[in-house]
């Protein structure tokens, strides 16, 4: 969904439902991106992922990434439980899309210190909340991918 359609959607329910925010890259989805967007829908009504796109993955994470195109994984995300809206971001950061949406729970997960998260700043100064998720599954779309090439690889 584009940005402007998810704020269609919640803009009316802004003081009825709580709004949570939450964003990544999602490359090769894993137990850890399951469980971690599960506890972040347990804290409101409505869970919107904020995706980088394939550009964007690849200006953070280097040439070889994403795995997963952008269509793909925004489709996955979309159908698991927790989440409700997806919204593919161009960007390095979503920044400007948390600012569009306002969330009144901004979340990230339990590597993101407070001072490194992006937006939050802008939550809070409107009384908004930032809450940082600490992980269930240690692993990683990057260890995932180095253990598939120390086994096939050589």
């Amino acid at each position: 969904m584009t940005v402007e359609e998810v704020l269609e959607i919640i803009e009316p329910l802004r003081d009825s439902k709580v709004i949570v925010f939450t964003n990544g890259c999602f490359d090769i989805l894993h137990a850890g991106h399951v469980s971690y967007l599960e506890e972040a829908k347990s804290l409101g009504d409505i869970l919107i992922v904020g995706l980088n796109s394939d550009d964007s993955v690849r200006r953070i994470k280097g040439d070889k990434r994403p795995v997963i195109p952008q269509e793909e994984r925004a489709y996955i995300l979309s159908r698991l439980k927790p989440v409700d809206y997806v919204v593919i971001f161009e960007e390095d950061t979503p920044e400007n899309l948390i600012k569009k949406i306002k969330p009144h729970i901004l979340v990230k997960g339990g590597d993101w210190t407070p001072d490194k998260i992006v937006g939050r700043e802008f939550v809070e100064s409107y009384g908004g909340k930032v809450v940082t998720i600490p992980f269930s599954f240690h692993t990683s779309t990057t260890a995932i991918i180095e253990r598939i090439r120390e086994r096939y690889c050589g």
